[in-house]
């Protein structure tokens, strides 16, 4: 019986989503304290980028799937670091907009042709799409983890909903990007095949990928 070899797609997945779970500790403004202004807008253009990079890679929704899996837990591992529990505002918030963004990429790509996906334009539409359904689906945070999603000082309004066009602008270029990167991780697949095939890609790139996040992440919250 022959053994089944994980596909180098996989190991590009583990790579991309540490890089995606470390982004989200370095670049976001910590976990102490709810995302202020319009950090989450940003977050969540950042969250498309490697979504379509996903997408791209896999064609699957299960590429997007074990993406998102790898950046909630390496968010649980940050809160882990900083003593936060998970029902916390800037724990499990956070992770729902994850699975939401993921979502709504998703339904937004079924309904974009193919054929429109494959061009720029399309690309950006993909992205406000899907930028604008995670935004409006985000407020109903509370419901999922019993926290409140953050809101403009005074106000009741929710961040995610002031801040949209960031978020949607934001969006409109780091998908066609995403997409950009993932034809260009494509292309370079084919062009090292025999590396990319090989046990070391795929056995030790994506563990080695994922344990530097891991350390960096531990160095970067320890010596903060």
């Amino acid at each position: 019986m022959s053994q089944k070899n994980p596909s180098p797609h996989f190991a590009n997945i583990v790579v991309l989503g540490a890089v995606w779970g470390f982004a989200e500790a370095g670049l976001g403004l910590g976990l102490q304290r709810c995302a202020s202004l319009a950090s989450g807008s940003i977050m969540t253009g950042v969250a498309f980028l490697f979504i379509a990079v996903a997408w791209v890679l896999t064609r699957r929704a299960a590429g997007i799937v074990l993406m998102v899996a790898l950046v909630t837990l390496m968010k649980l591992f940050d809160a882990f670091l900083l003593g936060l529990p998970v029902k916390h505002g800037a724990v499990a918030n956070p992770i729902f907009a994850f699975w939401m963004e993921a979502l709504a990429f998703l339904l937004i790509i079924a309904i974009v042709k193919e054929s429109l996906a494959q061009k720029k334009h399309g690309q950006a539409i993909l992205g406000a799409g899907a930028a604008l359904l995670a935004v409006n689906i985000f407020p109903l945070v509370k419901f999922a983890t019993g926290i409140p999603a953050c809101v403009l000082a005074g106000t009741g309004y929710p961040l995610s909903l002031y801040y949209a066009p960031i978020a949607v602008g934001l969006s409109m270029i780091m998908v066609p990007a995403g997409f950009w990167l993932g034809d260009r991780i494509a292309v370079s697949e084919n062009a090292h095949e025999a590396f990319v095939r090989g046990k070391a890609f795929r056995y030790w790139i994506s563990p080695v990928a994922l344990a530097v996040s891991l350390l960096l992440m531990a160095v970067m919250r320890l010596a903060g």
